[in-house]
């Protein structure tokens, strides 16, 4: 029997009281209708214990999402009709200020996430033999690639007023700016939902709307936090995560990507997670080529997790529903999405394909 393939064909958020996940929901209860119960899949929120253990069909971490679509393409190969992903969390308005830190030290009081990223970006830089100068250089050649994706992303309703003032510009530790850092500050809501194709076709959704997941690689270290530094910082996983999705996928991503075939959507928490994915896709082939190489290519489709803001596990569901919208609505055809988790133990890739119609 022909494995089944797994499809998006509904991809809904609304952050900050923009937007609405109506359409998915619509769908599902057209499922319902047909005697379908989809499984569902759920990125935990913030308010979820780290430490505590992840319970079926629940994901945790940066990474949650790529980890949920695995599931998710799993299931559907296996049988399954259809599958939601959904992520909430309101972190903006759903935690104390207090609260909130509390719960973002994973790591513990003493060992804040700057300080871990900063330790990180140090074993990284000392891999790679660059300077704390250069290494600076590289963010802000980042952060001036995410400021314009975010401008077009947004188009018409694009305001200056939405970029962060200069306080945000400062240095907060050794290596980072608050604008190379992830802002969790906002509330978010995102639902995908993936079906086989004759279910796809039973609900009569146009196939300009389906995108194929085609390939998902994930890749995970023994532990996280501080003695993973060192393990974490040579990225080999990120690498075999990597390699893994484009040999499912049957694809060279860096031709497609560089022929303005793909699209990309890189985990970009902080600057030294993006450059890492550069250079082990072969995008660059060393790390003095990322501020050419970001002179001429948008490597997030969002503008990043600062300006489009990051709802802790959420950001590569964020990513997902918009390379849906772009994908079913754009001239390229693929698109890859980075999922990272906790310091940068758990690695995910995604790639996706619109369907021919």
């Amino acid at each position: 029997m022909k494995t089944q393939s797994a499809f998006i064909i509904g991809a809904a958020k609304q952050q900050d009281e923009v937007g609405s996940l109506e359409k998915v929901l619509l769908l599902e209860s057209q499922l319902l209708q047909f005697g379908v119960t989809p499984k569902h899949l759920v990125i935990e929120p913030l308010a979820t214990d780290w430490h505590s253990p992840e319970k079926k069909h629940h994901f945790r971490s940066g990474c949650a999402p790529i980890e949920a679509l695995a599931e998710a393409k799993k299931l559907i190969e296996n049988g399954e009709a259809a599958v939601v992903i959904s992520g909430e969390d309101h972190i903006r308005t759903g935690y104390s200020r207090e609260n909130r830190l509390d719960k973002m030290a994973v790591y513990g009081q003493s060992y804040p996430l700057t300080q871990a990223y900063t330790d990180l970006a140090r074993a990284f830089s000392e891999h790679h033999t660059i300077t704390e100068q250069q290494f600076k250089e590289f963010s802000s050649a980042l952060f001036e690639n995410y400021q314009m994706s975010f401008r077009n992303a947004l188009s018409d309703n694009f305001t200056p007023e939405l970029l962060p003032d200069l306080r945000w510009h400062k240095p907060i530790t050794g290596l980072f700016r608050g604008v190379d850092c992830a802002n969790p500050m906002v509330d978010f809501s995102g639902r995908l939902l993936l079906a086989r194709a004759d279910i796809a076709e039973k609900l009569g959704v146009d196939k300009s709307q389906w995108l194929k997941v085609k390939a998902v690689g994930l890749s995970r270290l023994e532990g996280d936090g501080e003695e993973f530094l060192s393990d974490i910082s040579r990225y080999e996983h990120l690498q075999q995560a990597y390699q893994k999705a484009c040999d499912e996928a049957n694809i060279d991503f860096v031709q497609q990507f560089k022929g303005g075939d793909a699209l990309l959507e890189t985990y970009t928490c902080y600057p030294v997670v993006p450059m890492a994915f550069l250079l082990i896709s072969g995008l660059v082939e060393a790390l003095e080529e990322i501020p050419e190489f970001l002179a001429e290519h948008s490597i997030t489709i969002t503008g990043g997790m600062n300006l489009a803001k990051a709802a802790w596990n959420n950001p590569a569901l964020n990513a997902l529903v918009l390379m849906h919208h772009r994908l079913c609505d754009g001239p390229e055809k693929l698109g890859l999405i980075h999922g990272n988790g906790g310091l940068g133990y758990r690695q995910g890739i995604a790639i996706v394909e619109r369907v021919d119609t």
